[in-house]
């Protein structure tokens, strides 16, 4: 039988993440009371981001072209954190990790080729 003092540092971990996220969540909420800026004003609720009201409404469509542009991002940004551990090992693991990795990168480079010649990056 296991001894449930065993799971106090897991615990006493938990305690404090939920009371580190707790107070990550409603201190600045408390703050926000007591300095004012709960209370929204003209300016405060113009545009920052671009500085000019938006064209469209908020809730249209998005081109497709949208998403296969960020979807290949992320199979890029993988290929990145794949690509750099590799590196650091291949010279440990030998010329069976070389060959999988050039494969990889051939699959890799394939499917950009691919979406290349569909038009999927290119932008009207």
């Amino acid at each position: 039988m296991v001894d449930l003092i065993e799971y106090l540092p897991i615990l006493l971990f938990l305690g404090v993440a939920l009371v580190l996220s707790s107070a990550f969540v409603f201190l600045p909420m408390i703050a926000a009371r007591f300095t004012g800026a709960h209370q929204p004003t003209p300016e405060k609720l113009t545009e920052y981001e671009c500085g000019f009201p938006a064209f469209e409404d908020s809730r249209s469509q998005f081109d497709v072209r949208f998403y296969l542009v960020a979807i290949l991002f992320i199979i890029f940004d993988l290929e990145a954190a794949f690509l750099f551990p590799w590196a650091v090992s291949v010279f440990d693991l030998g010329w069976a990790a070389w060959i999988s990795m050039m494969i990889f990168i051939g699959e890799l480079g394939l499917g950009l080729a691919y979406a290349w010649k569909v038009g999927a990056l290119d932008w009207e």
